[in-house]
């Protein structure tokens, strides 16, 4: 084990850019904004960080726990890491485990911003991450892809069918993986990696075949409502069957679905949010007659009927099996509702599936839904006799809070 940190030098926080997969992660995490982002690599600044280890956990990658030890004068700045396709040789110390780090600096991470749970369910599968790598990517051949939005509608949103073949590549219903879109950046190196959600189960989107499957809305629009075409949303929407498509991961080892038979799955997402709640309903649905009772629940929203993903799919599930609400926002004529508006008005049930312990949340999509959909919880969990901050942290602390919103 590495001795106590000389007083001249720093343990520096650094974010490796080979493995990272900008999906935002850490500096949504971050409690003191230490965290940032140009339009290459995220980094970390030495002058903000404390070494609270927020950030660690999330981190589906494990981009995010590494340490140098550098002379505090010259700590790299900011600029110097947005610079990096590598990190820095290891001179003076090598990565620290996160306890290790933490007894160095041991500053608490007291902010509530980690608002979910950093450990899986109590059952859940054991999952393999990181088998594939930038270095050592894994191949899969495009064998379907399909619009699953209406024509009509502004949002373009494919369901893509990858088949790994021979190639060993297992996920669990919750994970996400990597794509390699092809061609360079402007300054000529290759593309980063994006993550994908995968909305197939453990045992394929076909039974017995070794694929998964993505589902993918195609960017025509920055953050800001400018236009814009984004790498791979659009590279990946044009695929034909028979393309090969570069594959990195699986990722994720948190927000996996519990497998003891009498879980209840209380499901919460937006648009392409939808792909892991659609993967555990299917593994579900196919145990159904296995002896897994459990209740499904869920909430899902769009801007319109024709812009919900898998609506016609949905529809045809029986009310027995899954509870299903709907909630669309941008309805000609319609008042405005979102998800936590629906969740509100079933408040009763959703208020038993919090008093069970066997019930577990999970909340997938745009981050801006997530501020509605815990208030909403916490108000429902109030009015019906719970503690919201006692079953908060009762929740994250048994795996049975997973937010992935983006």
């Amino acid at each position: 084990m590495n001795g106590p940190v000389a007083e001249h030098l720093l343990r520096q926080h650094l974010i490796d850019p080979e493995i990272c997969i900008r999906c935002n992660t850490c500096e949504e995490t971050c409690p003191i904004d230490a965290i940032t982002h140009d339009g290459v690599n995220y980094v970390v600044k030495a002058e903000v960080c404390n070494g609270c280890m927020a950030c660690v956990p999330p981190c589906p990658t494990g981009a995010i726990d590494n340490w140098r030890n550098v002379p505090r004068a010259q700590a790299y700045s900011i600029d110097d890491q947005f610079g990096w396709d590598a990190l820095p040789a290891q001179s003076v110390a090598v990565n620290a485990p996160a306890a290790e780090a933490a007894a160095h600096d041991p500053a608490p991470a007291t902010s509530d911003i980690v608002r979910g749970s950093t450990v899986p369910p109590w059952s859940a599968a054991r999952p393999y991450v990181q088998l594939y790598t930038h270095k050592a990517p894994a191949r899969a051949i495009v064998v379907g892809n399909y619009r699953l939005t209406d024509t009509s509608a502004p949002s373009d949103i494919h369901h893509i069918v990858l088949d790994f073949g021979a190639v060993a590549f297992p996920v669990l219903e919750g994970q996400s993986i990597g794509i390699l879109p092809p061609g360079t950046r402007a300054d000529g190196h290759a593309h980063h990696a994006r993550q994908y959600s995968i909305a197939s189960p453990r045992d394929g989107e076909r039974p017995g075949y070794n694929n998964i499957s993505l589902t993918v809305k195609r960017v025509t629009r920055d953050h800001g409502g400018n236009a814009t075409d984004g790498v791979c949303s659009n590279y990946l929407c044009d695929l034909h069957k028979g393309d090969e498509v570069t594959v990195i991961g699986p990722f994720g080892n948190t927000f996996l679905m519990p497998n003891h038979p009498g879980s209840h799955l209380l499901m919460i997402c937006t648009g392409t949010g939808s792909a892991p709640m659609r993967a555990m309903t299917e593994y579900r649905r196919r145990r159904r007659l296995e002896g897994a009772a459990g209740k499904l629940m869920l909430f899902f929203g769009a801007r319109t009927r024709e812009e919900l993903p898998y609506f016609g799919p949905l529809m045809t599930l029986p009310n027995d099996f899954i509870d299903t609400n709907l909630a669309f926002s941008r309805t000609p004529g319609q008042p405005k509702r979102y998800v936590q508006d629906a969740m509100r008005e079933r408040a009763v049930d959703v208020a038993q599936l919090l008093k069970d312990g066997n019930t577990h949340v999970y909340v997938c999509g745009l981050k801006g839904m997530e501020e509605g959909v815990l208030a909403a919880l916490g108000d429902i969990a109030q009015a019906h006799g719970m503690v919201w901050a006692t079953l908060w942290d009762e929740l994250k602390r048994e795996g049975r809070l997973h937010l992935e919103t983006y």
